[in-house]
Parts: structure tokens; sequence; C-alpha cells
């Protein structure tokens, strides 16, 4: 195999690669590795992990004294650590230290604790980093133990204290946020608290100790398995009690858009309807908020996608998702005005939202309450929401308000004196722009409401 055909992500890993050969996930696994993968294959570590759904599972394909290859079960769209909701993030730092734990348990240990080890798949956060497992050493601390600090403990303590926000810096950084980066952003009374002490202001310390060592004389810690685990449950116990201190317009976002429930229940018949046409194995929610239509839909769609920019509204969908145990919905947090880019060496370590929309191919896309905020709010002319549409929807049901609708004015009173600016904001520039692009299917008048529906196929 060669390793020129990796994946632009699994270049750092010195124990194999990732490849896609049309269309499969596999991983080539390296002679280096060769004695941890047949210990966990042994144990029916890798078994148990599969049966639990906290590893995602693969199946050997070859195994030669050259190499061992892998393929993976395929997840249909991978996100990222900075498009998850504060919970999300919270589900994907604690299955890391379930992971740790039940490693040391059976004499191995996480020798990886990145955040992008992690995606979300079947209704749950899944570790998909097979290759992250190696022996355990006795008496020596956890080698993951700051990368898991700066991917999750840290961005979870910035995200409680100052926004959920925070979670974005790590697209910035994507081998962690520096401890001292975070120690100097939590706020002085964190250094009062033994836990939060010892896990981020300390180690911001022994960090300054040890880049002043020129000459290597730093010794590494002894620690036992026993202190190893009490560390690993005390950082469990913190991070499952901790919540975000920010609210959002979301709560009450039904009570301002003036739907009375006629209307909403007319709305939410015509979603379905033209739905059930497409008869979509695949759709995506562009500006979803909690996933109440997705939800109200008689749809057999295998993945729904919903995407919202307010956390809070990502956070109660994924809530109410682990309720219903609902697999076929994967919430996250998405700006449809600034979406995620390539990021990473070369910008091709983790790929943008575009290029993973699009490789997904959706068979219809819902804009239900976006077109509004991208055009008033974001300054975004409607041929440039037509071309950002048509990048990766073959339909488009799109909702558009009318000027005179109660939240259209919301945003147009909000412009002052610039508010002649937005005259091109109209139903009729709206269609002559987005046929350009796009042919109407269908187009209906939602009643008691100063809204109409869409339904588009690209052209």
């Amino acid at each position: 195999m060669n390793a020129k055909n990796a994946h632009s992500s699994s270049f750092r890993d010195p124990s194999g690669y990732v490849f896609v050969d049309n269309g499969d996930i596999k991983r080539v696994i390296y002679p280096v590795y060769f004695k941890q993968y047949k210990a966990l294959n042994d144990s029916d570590f890798f078994k148990t992990l599969f049966e639990n759904e906290l590893l995602i599972p693969h199946k050997e394909l070859t195994n030669t004294d050259k190499e061992v290859v892998i393929k993976a079960e395929k997840i249909s769209f991978v996100t990222y650590p900075y498009e998850w909701s504060f919970n999300m993030y919270k589900e994907a730092a604690l299955l890391t230290l379930k992971l740790q734990k039940y490693s040391l348990e059976q004499g191995f240990s996480l020798k990886d604790a990145s955040a992008f080890n992690i995606t979300f798949h079947n209704g749950k956060a899944i570790f998909i980093d097979t290759l992250s497992f190696d022996f355990y050493i006795e008496n020596t601390p956890w080698r993951a133990y700051k990368q898991f600090i700066t991917h999750f403990f840290g961005p979870l303590l910035l995200a409680h204290y100052h926004g959920a926000q925070q979670l974005k810096l790590m697209s910035n950084f994507i081998d962690g946020i520096p401890v001292k980066m975070i120690s100097s952003m939590l706020p002085f009374k964190t250094r009062l608290s033994p836990i939060l002490y010892s896990n981020i202001h300390l180690l911001a310390k022994l960090e300054n100790k040890h880049n002043e060592d020129y000459k290597g004389e730093t010794k590494v810690a002894s620690l036992s398995k026993k202190g190893q685990l009490n560390i690993i449950k005390s950082l469990y116990d913190y991070i499952k009690n901790l919540e975000l201190k920010e609210h959002s317009e979301w709560g009450n976002y039904y009570d301002k858009i003036n739907y009375t429930d006629d209307a909403f229940m007319q709305k939410s018949e015509i979603i379905n309807t033209w739905v059930n046409t497409i008869k979509p194995e695949c759709l995506i929610d562009v500006g979803g908020n909690d996933g109440t239509f997705v939800r109200k839909l008689n749809s057999s769609a295998k993945t729904s996608l919903v995407c919202d920019i307010d956390n809070n509204a990502v956070d109660f969908n994924h809530k109410i998702m682990k309720l219903n145990k609902e697999q076929f919905m994967l919430p996250f947090v998405l700006d449809v005005l600034n979406p995620s880019p390539s990021i990473g060496l070369n910008n091709k370590e983790r790929d943008s939202f575009l290029n993973r929309i699009k490789e997904l191919a959706p068979d219809v896309t819902l804009a239900l309450a976006v077109i509004h905020h991208m055009s008033l709010s974001g300054n975004v002319p409607f041929s440039e929401s037509a071309k950002f549409f048509s990048t990766f929807s073959k339909h488009l049901i799109i909702e558009f308000p009318k000027r005179e609708d109660s939240w259209v004015q919301r945003l147009l009173n909000a412009k002052g004196d610039f508010k002649d600016h937005f005259d091109f904001y109209s139903l009729d520039n709206f269609i002559s722009e987005y046929t350009n692009t796009f042919e109407i299917i269908e187009q209906k008048e939602i009643e008691d409401s100063k809204r109409v529906i869409f339904l588009l196929r690209k052209k």
C-alpha cells in the first residue's frame, strides 16, 4: 500500500494511516503497532468497545508481516469539535475519560486524547482512532493527560465561564488551546478550586518551568494506576456537572415569528408533502433551530442533519435526540455566514463544511428561517445565498418572509437610517435571483402569515 494515498488528516500517526478506497474508509497498520493490535484483538478489547458503541467498528481485510489493513464502518458526516454544542462537547470529553478508565483496567492506555478522535454517529459520540491505544506501563502518568486538558477540560471551562463561542477556539488551535492561555482566561477564583488549580493553573506553571529546562533535567513524575484512576474520576465528575451560564434568544423563538397554530401546522404539512414526494435518504435543515420541523416529517431519511448558529438550540436538539434515541438525527453548530473552513497543514487536515456537505450530497435542503437573516443581518444578496445553497442542494425547500413580516420589520428597523438601502428585499427580487440557479417546482402562501414557501430544484 502506498502511503501517498493517505488521507490528509492521518499523516501524523507513526502507527499507520487512513485512506479512502471507492468510498470505503480503510486503515493501514504498520509493523511498529502489530504487538498492540494483536493484544487488543486477542483480549477482546476491540470487540467490547464495538459492542458498547464506544469505538467505530472495523473488519480486518488483510494481515501480512508487512501491514494489516482494516475497513472501518463509514460515518456519513463527520463533525468537528468547533461544530459541537456545549453538551455534545461534554459527551465527547466523558467518552474519552471512559475509554481511558477502561483501557487502564485492561492493561492499556490512550496515547492520544485529541478531540478530533471523536465524532457523532448514530445518535452518540464515538471514538474513531483505532490506533490510539497502547500498553500501560506501571507507575507512569497518562501520556495524553495534557492533551485532554487542552482539547477538552480547558475548552469546556472557558465555555462555562465565557460562553459557548469559546469552543470555536478549537478551529484556531487544532493541537489544543495552550494551557497558559486557558489559565490566563479563567477567573482568579478558580485558583482556589483544588481541581482547577491542579489541572489548569499548576499545569501552566509546570509548563513554564519545563520550557526553561534547556538541559533536559526535568524528571518524569511517577504515578500509580490507582492515582491515575482517581484523577480520571475527579475530572469525570467535575465535567459531568459543568453547565453553561449564558442564555440566547432561542428559548422563545417560535413566539416571535407570528405564526398562528393553523399556519404552523399548514407549513409543516406542506413540507411533509414535498419531502415525501422527493423520498430523501439524506436531508439537511440549515438554520433548523431545535429540529422541530425535521421531527414532524414522516420521512424515511436515514440521515437528518440539523444545524443552527445558536448553541442552546443545538443543545436542546441534542438533548431531545438522546431522550428519543434518534439515531438518524445529527445536530451541530453552524454559522451560514461563516461556515467552517478547511484548516490544518496545507488547509487539508480538517475539511470545510462545504466540502463535507457536497460529498454527502443531501437529497433535500430545508431553509425555513434563514433567508431574511442572511439578507438583512448579514447583508448577503440573493444571488450569493442562492450560490451557497446550490453548491450542495439537489432540492431546496426555502421559506421567504415578506417585508411585512414582523421579524423582517424588526431586522429592517434595526438598520435605522440605512433601512432604504435594503429595498432589494422583496419577493419579486428573490424569485428573479433564485430562478437563475433553481427552477420553481411549487410555491405556496402560508395562510395567516406573511410568508411564502418554495420547493426548488437545482437547474
